[in-house]
């Protein structure tokens, strides 16, 4: 079932992703390794789509959801670089229309760093009203702030990608696909794609929801763990349930964070062409686990940003509770660093950078280590954010180093 490359030295990862198999946890997913330039894991299997039992080939690319935001985020940095704006200025220095409301002591750090105030859109906006970047970025610029911009952060697990979108807009004249393919992807040679071509769309994955099964292949169905183990009831004030209780208040920052747009109301969700051609800057990246390594690979390297760019970037901005996710979170401009919602073994708690992404993906990159990895499932997980498959994976990973 497994397919690809595995150097011995990393034979724990191979085990790793084919337990997730075993386990009943994958219907298809592909995970990639370089330490340095060199690969060392490039594994692919399962299906990319239950449907039809196409297989996982080598090229087959998927939603990688958000992970995407750290490709935005780079293009904003890359940009920053080539001093065609400050990051420590006012944000109404190149974008004079984001002052209304009283963000206009906002900067360029807030917006990458979610603390700009903005998660959650002030009215329902249409699916296909949020493919327009510019209509996008113009709502967001007259709404009223959740919070004064640099006093706290949260998830702008939406709105991200046009806020840190808007960057790359004015400052390039381009969408962040077309600047990502111009000037990343296309002279990288990855097969990563923020609005993907037919021909993309075409050999791509399709997401599935699916319950956890046993070893055995029996569907589990609440109640105690495989190992027997019961939940503990958690306290009203536990982060864990806070987050539980939002998810269930139709009305909470959570759930106007995530659910507005709403792609469910699209056929086929985020399977829906329409939706991958879009190209979201917060989610909707299409790629093989193999690019999106390359990515931080090259990122680690100096080939798209300088170093010293990248040390600042993954500086940790804010740490803490989260006002939209109520559990601990931490970014860098535009890249989570470990927390609880991107767990990373001790090894990579100072060092590692990147993103999660919904249902279990993940990718990262380690600045000491010289260590990139890219995960990507078709079958969503329960996450929000990176998930146990996913952890383990880079808990071998580690261990290999």
């Amino acid at each position: 079932m497994i397919e690809g490359h595995c150097d011995p030295a990393f034979e724990a990862v191979r085990t790793a992703f084919a337990d997730g198999f075993a386990r009943g946890e994958e219907f298809g997913a592909a995970v990639a390794v370089y330490v340095g330039d060199r690969c060392v894991v490039d594994l692919w299997g399962g299906v990319a789509d239950r449907r039809s039992d196409r297989p996982w080939l080598r090229d087959t690319p998927c939603l990688a959801f958000s992970c995407t935001k750290a490709v935005t985020a780079t293009a904003a940095l890359l940009l920053a670089e080539r001093g065609l704006y400050d990051l420590d200025a006012p944000v109404t220095s190149w974008w004079p229309e984001f002052g209304a409301a009283g963000k206009d002591g906002a900067t360029a750090e807030h917006l990458l760093s979610h603390q700009v105030g903005l998660p959650a859109l002030s009215r329902d906006v249409p699916v296909a009203e949020a493919h327009d970047p510019a209509a996008m970025a113009a709502l967001l610029a007259a709404q009223e702030p959740e919070w004064k911009p640099g006093t706290s952060h949260g998830y702008h697990a939406l709105t991200y990608g046009w806020l840190a979108g808007e960057i790359v807009r004015r400052c390039s004249g381009r969408t962040v696909g077309e600047f990502v393919r111009d000037e990343i992807a296309g002279p990288l040679g990855l097969d990563l794609h923020l609005g993907a071509p037919d021909d993309v769309i075409e050999r791509a994955a399709r997401l599935s929801a699916g319950r956890k099964t046993d070893k055995g292949g029996a569907a589990r169905k609440g109640g105690p763990s495989a190992t027997g183990e019961v939940p503990r009831p958690l306290s009203p004030e536990d982060p864990l349930a806070k987050m539980t209780a939002g998810f269930r208040d139709p009305n909470s920052l959570l759930n106007r964070t995530f659910g507005n747009p709403d792609i469910n109301r699209l056929p086929g969700g985020n399977n829906n062409p329409e939706m991958l051609r879009a190209g979201w800057p917060a989610l909707g990246m299409v790629t093989t686990a193999r690019a999106l390594a390359g990515f931080y690979r090259d990122l680690l390297a100096g080939r798209i940003v300088g170093r010293t760019t990248l040390r600042d970037a993954v500086v940790r901005r804010v740490a803490g509770p989260d006002r939209v996710m109520y559990i601990d979170s931490s970014f860098g401009l535009g890249f989570m660093r470990p927390s609880l919602v991107f767990l990373t073994p001790r090894a990579g708690w100072d060092s590692a950078f990147g993103h999660t992404g919904l249902g279990g993906s993940i990718s990262l990159g380690d600045i000491e280590k010289g260590l990139a990895l890219a995960y990507i499932p078709n079958r969503m997980g329960d996450e929000v954010s990176g998930g146990v498959r996913a952890y383990r994976l880079l808990e071998a990973a580690y261990a290999c180093l």
